[in-house]
């Protein structure tokens, strides 16, 4: 990884006690502004010594619940509520944000797949080196909240992927916990190095996260989730002890369910380019080798349905949104219940 200055600059100073909002600004020079900036809102909130963590929302920009819910955070909570200091950005990929999208209509990169990113690269390469190398290192918990965006549509939970650091990983099972989320999901496995946790894993920064809802909509229970889960988080790693002027504790945390997703035969993918029928709704438990649904082909109406069937047990936590599909396209993944050591 370079080790070159970012290119990104922001007037806030992260060590300035006080509530401080402005921007990251991202150099952009396009043929409407030839010394333009992306200007990412940001908000700094800091009083004395204490923890430092990250809030994020926003790394795709069709996942709405975390984004309203730091937005709110980031209007209420006032400096001398708090000990430590909060790094908020609610909307981190603010091009894709502002574009209801996936991926930034930029240069059409999906941000939590550029990850130790290029100080020099295209834009969405830069947020995403910025963020590598100077926020992540700047904390020691950082909460990145998703949702499903348009192409999925999740049984909202709370999630953390093992990093195969056992200091890192008790801590994040910890802010897993007080979350408060119905369901608690543990990845085992993570193959990808490009994501934003295997950004934390590499900077020794605790990562947590969230989907939070899905179908690029705007999920009620969601958004209670991501606000009331991130306070919960806030009071346990000791920011906030009691209400805020603007801002109430939520309740202790429900009882969770936990659950893992344990290898790559959890997820399911269309075989073929065709309509999908499902036949198993969300939340429903399944067997392996069960039918989960038919691939239709409309465009050859006598070709008979292909069958998509689970290649393993659990129960259906997210399915794909839309009806048509590409070869290859994620149709649904499963979760199944853990035992806890």
């Amino acid at each position: 990884m370079s080790t070159e200055p970012s290119r990104i600059w922001t007037e806030l100073d992260f060590e300035k006690d006080g509530k401080q909002t402005g921007y990251l600004h991202l150099p952009h020079s396009v043929t409407s502004s030839a010394y333009g900036t992306i200007a990412i809102p940001l908000a700094v909130i800091r009083n004395g010594e204490g923890p430092s963590t990250l809030l994020m929302a926003g790394n795709h920009g069709d996942e709405y619940e975390g984004q309203i819910a730091l937005c709110r955070i980031m209007r209420e909570i006032e400096a001398d509520e708090i000990k430590g200091r909060l790094i908020i950005v609610p909307a981190i990929n603010l091009p894709a944000a502002m574009a209801g999208a996936r991926v930034s209509p930029i240069d059409d990169l999906n941000l939590n797949r550029c990850f130790p990113g290029n100080p020099n690269g295209r834009p969405t390469e830069q947020i995403a080196y910025y963020i590598e190398t100077v926020l992540a290192p700047a904390v020691e918990v950082w909460v990145d909240l998703h949702s499903g965006g348009a192409s999925l549509d999740y049984i909202p939970y709370a999630q953390i992927i093992l990093s195969g650091d056992a200091a890192l990983d008790k801590k994040a099972l910890e802010c897993l916990e007080v979350f408060g989320s119905p369901n608690s999901v543990v990845q085992k496995f993570n193959p990808e190095t490009t994501m934003a946790n295997s950004a934390a894993r590499r900077n020794g920064t605790v990562y947590f996260g969230t989907e939070a809802g899905g179908r690029a909509t705007v999920d009620i229970d969601g958004v209670k989730l991501a606000y009331e889960g991130t306070l919960r988080i806030l009071k346990h790693l000791g920011h906030i002890a009691k209400d805020g002027k603007r801002f109430r504790l939520p309740p202790p945390p429900p009882k969770t369910r936990w659950v893992e997703i344990a290898n790559r035969d959890y997820y399911v993918y269309a075989p073929h380019a065709g309509l999908f029928e499902p036949k198993v709704r969300l939340g429903d438990e399944v067997g392996k080798g069960d039918l989960y649904g038919l691939m239709h082909f409309v465009d050859d109406p006598m070709r008979e349905p292909v069958e998509v069937r689970f290649k393993a047990s659990g129960i259906l936590t997210c399915k794909r949104h839309p009806g048509r599909c590409e070869r290859g396209d994620c149709v649904g993944h499963l979760t199944s219940d853990m035992v806890r050591s």
